[in-house]
């Protein structure tokens, strides 16, 4: 982290020690200016000073930044759409899922469905045509700045915020810092430490449909070395009929300075997890049977078992000086997943393993008597490992496709400069080479189709970026910025685990151009930003038919490039702060409004039809009300418009608007907190995600998740 004086750039010690010299410069000056010496007056100085009483010693502190105020000081030099979430905000209620963790986000869609860790997320559109519960596409991931994205996607096991300090939100090119070439952009955990989370946390929650979370953690530092620990409890008998989740999981970090130029850190991630999945279902079934599983789900043995999925990643920074630094980063992750194990026909298993590296180096420099600040990275996800076998109730393999060899390789450059005062520029370019090797190595029914059964694709793209942001004030800027995203196809999006689904070609890279306009910052009672976008997109990843219907068999639809598309949008939240009394009682509004027009170029079948999977508008409000005391409570609302569920515009998911209410308290030594959360008041019968289709032909089809129905959860937290 970084904080100016005068135009220098320091880091957080740095800025101290310069604020702690700056202030003992000021009172020197202040004692001299008081009144002048003159030397006929220096004997009686001298005199003087055996009977003067002497000055008491004066501290000086500079005011302590957290961590959260420094990523969102960082955040603000990125010229483009950024926000960041803190932990401490989102416990004030539930903390269940990603939906929890992420909630009043501008220009982030997140739904959960059947409870569990499954859920229907995008930015900007991206991913928008894949379900509720399949690996994320179209958005990075990260712990610490490393990487849980791979070829592969985003296991979502790990996505559900335990031992989280904070979260960072990237929206499209403006996660270049992190590799991330995604239309989405990225999302950034960043984990607890013994400095940020010292002591010991027990807390608790319960509520509605059998929901329970238990978490205990301890954090500390020793001389140079510190820790943190944490373990977590979930289960949730869910809100529908089959829907049954449980999970368990450790997070440990660990980190060790070894010089004041040298200091690394050690993350690890475990994650046991078991959900049955009640499907998509009906609209009429939504309206009459909302509780009801689909009629196939129990039968189909809907579900999944994730056995024991590990994330392991090491970062280690040195500091050449005050204008310097290298860093390096290594994970390792594994994840098996077991999809539907109980089914009597389908289940399949995957076994994947990945291995990122990540190199960066930073520098401060000046240039033409302005500062310049340059970074190079190198980013390396790859498969060691990537299997998914596709079998009988009986474990005879149905159809079985090697992954192994896959891998996303990006090198990356970028700089800011200040042009004038409070002017800068940013500038970067990307290049991604993508890799994805797949063969189908063996298969029940003979590939008659005229598609291979394996292939190795590889290809190099670039990215490139500018962008300008200038600062009315300290607190207050415009930005704009032009960019390329390059969103790579998942590696088993290239071959279905059907026993007859072929290899997929061609299957290449998502390209986007983007221009994105806004101001962000806070001006008197006002706090907030807003981004306007539009996209032009090129071979989106859609699923789309790719074999005709035939007399003897249904069409074959999956992940392919689509004709040009339109992703386009406003991302608008407002802080505001109505009232203020002089004892330190505040009534706050806060906002978020996201506009989503994603729609096709003149498409040959669908014409300017309008991608499904994600409403046109949602707005998200809560006023609240905070006692200096303690004391906190407030009412909040969730609206969306009818949500398109095919490509052909002829079925809608319904409009709908929901209400919540929240009271809690958190003593003043903050010691310990009790919470209560309450959500859909009114008991609204609604559509929190769908699952696109390619064509309903207008038919009522089961291609909708049900949302929860009214609830209430308490939460409990005690500190020691």
């Amino acid at each position: 982290m970084h904080l100016s004086f005068r135009g220098e750039r320091h880091t957080l010690p740095q800025a101290i020690q310069r604020a702690n010299w700056l202030t003992t410069v000021g009172l020197s000056s202040a004692l001299l200016c008081s009144g002048t010496v003159r030397a006929d007056d220096a004997a009686s100085t001298d005199s003087a000073q055996t009977t003067t009483p002497r000055l008491n010693t004066v501290t000086v502190q500079a005011e302590k930044v957290t961590p959260v105020e420094a990523a969102k000081s960082q955040l603000s030099e990125v010229p483009g759409g950024t926000s960041v979430v803190d932990s401490e905000q989102v416990a004030k209620g539930r903390t269940a899922t990603l939906q929890d963790t992420l909630a009043y986000q501008p220009g982030v869609f997140v739904q959960s469905t059947g409870g569990n860790d499954a859920a229907k997320i995008s930015i900007r559109g991206s991913g928008a045509n894949t379900s509720p519960g399949y690996f994320r596409e179209g958005i990075k991931f990260l712990f610490n700045g490393l990487p849980i994205t791979g070829p592969g996607g985003t296991p979502y096991e790990f996505l559900n915020g335990s031992g989280v300090n904070y979260t960072e939100i990237l929206r499209g090119a403006n996660a270049f810092q992190y590799g991330a070439l995604s239309l989405g952009g990225a999302i950034n955990f960043v984990n607890q430490t013994g400095y940020t989370a010292a002591g010991l946390r027990v807390r608790a929650e319960t509520g509605s449909y059998g929901y329970n979370k238990q978490s205990v953690s301890v954090g500390g530092v020793e001389g140079d070395f510190d820790y943190y620990l944490n373990a977590d409890n979930y289960r949730s008998d869910g809100y529908r009929d089959y829907s049954l989740s449980k999970s368990q999981g450790v997070v440990a970090n660990f980190g060790y300075r070894f010089s004041p130029k040298l200091e690394t850190e050690l993350m690890l991630r475990y994650r046991d997890e078991y959900h049955n999945d009640p499907s998509a279902t009906t609209l009429d079934a939504v309206k009459h049977h909302t509780r009801d599983a689909s009629a196939t789900a129990a039968s189909s043995g809907a579900g999944s078992r994730r056995p024991s999925s590990v994330w392991a990643g090491s970062k280690t920074t040195y500091t050449f000086d005050d204008d310097s630094k290298f860093s390096f980063g290594l994970v390792y992750y594994q994840y098996a997943h077991n999809n539907s194990p109980n089914s009597p026909s389908n289940p399949s298993y995957w076994d994947w393993h990945d291995l990122s590296v990540v190199l960066g180096y930073d520098r401060t420099d000046q240039l033409f008597g302005h500062e310049s600040r340059t970074n190079l990275a190198f980013t390396s996800t790859e498969h060691l490992k990537g299997e998914v076998n596709s079998t009988y109730a009986n474990k005879q393999t149905r159809k079985f496709v090697d992954y192994g060899a896959s891998f996303d390789h990006v090198f990356s450059l970028g700089n800011d400069l200040e042009l004038v005062d409070g002017l800068w520029l940013t500038s970067g370019v990307s290049a991604i080479n993508v890799r994805r090797d797949v063969n189908v190595k063996q298969a029940l029914q003979a590939n008659t189709s005229a598609f291979p059964s394996s292939d190795t694709y590889d290809n190099w793209s670039l990215a490139p970026r500018v962008g300008l942001r200038y600062e009315f004030t300290p607190h207050l800027q415009v930005f704009a910025n032009v960019s390329r995203s390059i969103d790579p196809p998942a590696s088993w999006e290239y071959s279905g685990s059907g026993p007859t689904q072929p290899f997929v070609r061609p299957l290449i890279e998502q390209k986007a151009n983007t221009v994105e306009i806004g101001v962000k910052g806070a001006s008197g009672i006002f706090d907030g930003s807003l981004a306007l976008y539009r996209s032009w997109v090129r071979d989106e990843l859609l699923n789309v038919q790719f074999i005709a219907p035939t007399a003897t068999a249904v069409a074959v639809t999956g992940a392919f490039n689509a004709t040009p598309t339109i992703h386009q949008g406003i991302e608008a939240g407002l802080n505001t702060q109505l009232w203020e009394s002089d004892s330190g009682e505040k009534v706050t509004w806060r906002q978020v409004y996201t506009y989503s027009d994603f729609y096709y170029r003149h498409d040959p079948t669908f014409g300017d039809n309008q991608l499904p999977g994600i409403p046109k508008h949602v707005y998200q409000g809560e006023v609240q009300y905070q006692h200096p005391q303690g004391v906190y409570t407030g009412v909040n609302v969730q609206s969306a418009s009818r949500t398109a569920v095919d490509y052909a515009n002829t079925f809608y998911a319904p409009s709908y608007t929901i209400f919540g209410a929240n009271v809690g308290y958190e003593t003043p030594k903050k010691d310990w907190k009790v919470s209560l959360d309450l959500k859909n008041l009114a008991n609204k019968k609604y559509v929190t995600a769908v699952q696109p289709l390619y064509d309903a032909k207008g038919q009522d089809t089961a291609a909708l998740y049900p949302g929860d129905g009214i609830g209430a959860y308490v939460g409990v937290e005690f500190r020691y």
